[in-house]
């Protein structure tokens, strides 16, 4: 009797073990199917294989600091000629690469651990049900062979006509604006002042040994003081304007240098006259003003600070100055260190004081700023009275689109003011953030392939080809445990960040 109990008890047992087994297992092919499905219709994650949309999505690269200043960058290293593959970080058999500070302009030999490209998160069924928005940073299937998958910017809509006129994007004849978000990430370094040279003497930087590149003119009373390098420092009547201007025939000039880039044909790039000077402005008195100044094409744009209570905006040229902007403010507090910042980008003046902000539209044509003349080099000063001490000097650049393949060369991509491109119903036109060296819409030589030998238009993307929005870095290069690890496991927390994408209406 007994023995029978324990024997349908045993019975009992198995069957819930079985049904246990099976419970699980159909709980495994449950979350296999969702994340299959969410992989393919929801969000994928995708590593960037190369240098293109580099500062702002990296490739393959090393994690550089500037042997004479400091200053942390990186530069960009194909994976052919590293011989590495998947998330190998071991320096391999690399090339020989020179890279240049994007700060001080100090040439040396770049090496180390490669840092393998980001990792991203693209959200894939958003634009089956909105239109993308310019700006948006995009992944595709490129029309030349629609098996591989491309990352850049999107800059043209279906139906536009897109024009690339001195570095700047244009729509049906109009500059079109980057959002904020989008700008703050393409704004450039071209020196800070934070970053000083340890032995400037030697003959690396730029060619010739360091000096400051920020010098007096016009007997102005500014102390550069070698023992206190990363401050100006300014004792002079209220009524008295003192100026500084930088000299780019010392530092790093305003040419479209990318310090991710080879350095081959830099003296060659264009110049970029869309530029920010920013820095913090302390003042002991309540009386003097503060300033800076900025160039193109011959115009100077002058914006200041009444230490009384005023931001002011003037333009000047060989005939005339005309103010373009006034507004009152609260006198800022003595001895209190304020933001000061002057940005000259894509036809807009944005002068910023504090929490206070003047701006001023120059116009959206081509020539609304003035007759184009790229090869005027842009000129930065920055001016004041009174008692003063600024900190914190920084000049950017912002990012250039090229027209040339080959720096200053003869070929001429496309959308660009010789050949503008206008799209037509379900075409879009892409373009990289690291423009000289972007294999992008300006450059497809041959038409793109669709399935049964349909063919696109050269240079576009087909709506049909959009994968999906580029949404969240989740994993940028990493860090290696030990010196000989071979996979760098520890995540670079500060770098995860959303990736900003546009607006179709721009500011």
């Amino acid at each position: 009797m007994s023995n029978s109990k324990k024997t349908g008890s045993n019975k009992g047992n198995r069957k819930d073990r079985v049904a246990e087994i099976a419970n699980t297992l159909e709980w495994l092919i449950t979350a296999f199917i969702l994340a299959f499905v969410f992989r393919a219709f929801v969000m994928e994650a995708f590593r960037i294989p190369t240098g293109s949309m580099a500062d702002t999505l990296k490739g393959d690269h090393l994690r550089l600091r500037c042997s004479q200043c400091g200053y942390r960058y990186d530069y960009g290293v194909d994976q052919r000629d590293s011989r590495l593959s998947g998330d190998n970080t071991q320096r391999g058999n690399l090339k020989s690469y020179t890279a240049r500070c994007p700060s001080c302009g100090h040439y040396q030999p770049a090496g180390g651990a490669i840092a393998k490209g980001d990792r991203i998160l693209v959200l894939k069924c958003l634009y089956q049900f909105l239109d993308p928005k310019r700006w948006d940073v995009i992944v595709f299937k490129n029309p030349l062979d629609p098996t591989i998958n491309y990352i850049k910017r999107l800059i043209g809509r279906p139906g536009e006509t897109v024009e690339i006129i001195d570095g700047d994007v244009y729509i049906n004849g109009q500059i079109s604006r980057k959002p904020p978000n989008v700008q703050n990430e393409l704004w450039m370094p071209i020196y800070d002042n934070d970053y000083q040279p340890v032995r400037p003497r030697e003959p690396s930087f730029n060619g010739h040994a360091w000096q400051q590149p920020f010098e007096n003119i016009n007997d102005s009373k500014w102390e550069l003081n070698e023992a206190s390098p990363t401050q100006f420092r300014l004792d002079s009547p209220a009524d008295q304007t003192n100026t500084l201007i930088y000299d780019s025939s010392i530092g790093n000039d305003f040419r479209t240098t990318y310090a991710y880039n080879d350095i081959n044909r830099y003296d060659q790039r264009p110049y970029c006259s869309d530029l920010k000077v920013r820095f913090y402005a302390r003042s002991s008195k309540s009386q003097g003003g503060i300033g800076i100044e900025l160039s193109k094409y011959q115009t100077n744009y002058k914006a200041s600070v009444d230490l009384a209570g005023e931001m002011v905006i003037t333009k000047t040229t060989k005939d005339n100055t005309v103010e373009l902007a006034r507004k009152p403010i609260e006198p800022p507090a003595v001895n209190e260190p304020t933001l000061v910042e002057l940005a000259n980008v894509d036809h807009q003046l944005i002068f910023k004081f504090g929490p206070e902000n003047l701006t001023h539209d120059l116009g959206g044509g081509p020539n609304d700023a003035g007759q184009i003349k790229p090869d005027i080099e842009p000129e930065v000063k920055i001016f004041g009275s009174g008692k003063l001490t600024l900190s914190h000097i920084v000049i950017f650049r912002d990012t250039h689109y090229t027209t040339a393949k080959f720096a200053n060369g003869p070929e001429s991509g496309r959308a660009t003011q010789t050949n503008p491109l206008t799209l037509a119903k379900n075409e879009f036109f892409v373009l990289g953030d690291n423009s000289p060296n972007s294999e992008d819409g300006r450059w497809w030589s041959e038409q793109g392939k669709g399935n049964n030998g349909r063919l696109y238009h050269r240079g576009i993307v087909p709506r049909e080809y959009l994968v999906g929005k580029a949404l969240f870095v989740y994993w940028p290069s990493g860090f290696k445990p030990f010196a000989r690890s071979r996979f760098a496991v520890i995540p670079n927390i500060g770098r995860m960040r959303f990736i900003y994408g546009g607006s179709n209406k721009g500011w």
